[in-house]
């Protein structure tokens, strides 16, 4: 029973990683398949995934196209309910899903001033106000988890997965949080399956030149 997933470029597509992660860390059979959707073949390579227009998109194993992460996170966490998707406290559990809703609707400041770039680690120019509001928040929402850590409900779950990507760009972009959420961060730098997922990255032969910038760089924490 294994599913098909459809991903973009490892070093940026922050969707992807998110939904990478969901099948790399419950044990959930998957072939990965990376689409060029940053060219001109974008219509085409959505062609056979219509009306799926972003990614990650799944294939389940008996043929059902579905996009979108959360939609996939809650039927995964249906189709396997004993993968431990979710904490399965109900307290825990419906904090989990408060803190994955809101990082799939929110935080457009830090989405779109700090993008995932797994290559380098910015010496960048201090946070802009609004970015500033947007790490208070997952400073806010990080201090409501229980741990104990590194991971927000104890367990790695769907919470994690979904904040994969923010702690990276707070990496990349050198952000300033707490030294609790810098040992959160720490936590995602260390997890084979997202050093596996970044050295993928690293050996894929596109190169994205939207994502470059003139800013110093430093090398990668470990």
């Amino acid at each position: 029973m294994t599913y098909d997933l459809y991903i973009a470029a490892r070093l940026h597509s922050s969707w992807s990683l998110r939904g990478w992660l969901m099948f790399a860390r419950f044990g959930l059979p998957v072939r990965t398949q990376l689409l060029d959707i940053y060219g001109p073949g974008k219509d085409a390579a959505f062609a056979p995934l219509a009306p799926a227009r972003l990614v990650p998109v799944i294939r389940t194993p008996s043929g059902t196209v579905l996009g979108d992460t959360l939609a996939i996170a809650e039927t995964l966490a249906e189709r396997h309910p004993d993968a431990g998707l979710w904490p399965s406290d109900p307290a825990r559990r419906a904090l989990a899903r408060w803190l994955v809703a809101e990082m799939h609707s929110g935080f457009q400041a830090l989405r779109s001033n700090c993008p995932m770039d797994l290559r380098h680690v910015y010496d960048a120019p201090p946070a802009t106000e609004a970015v500033r509001a947007d790490l208070a928040r997952l400073e806010e929402l990080w201090a409501m988890t229980p741990g104990p850590g590194p991971w927000l409900f104890g367990d790695y779950s769907l919470a994690d997965a979904f904040y994969a990507p923010v702690a990276t760009r707070i990496v990349t972009w050198s952000l300033p949080v707490s030294d609790r959420a810098r040992a959160y961060v720490e936590a995602h730098l260390a997890c084979p399956a997202f050093r596996q997922w970044r050295a993928e990255g690293l050996a894929e032969s596109t190169r994205i030149t939207r994502y470059d910038t003139d800013l110093p760089t430093r090398p990668w924490p470990g």
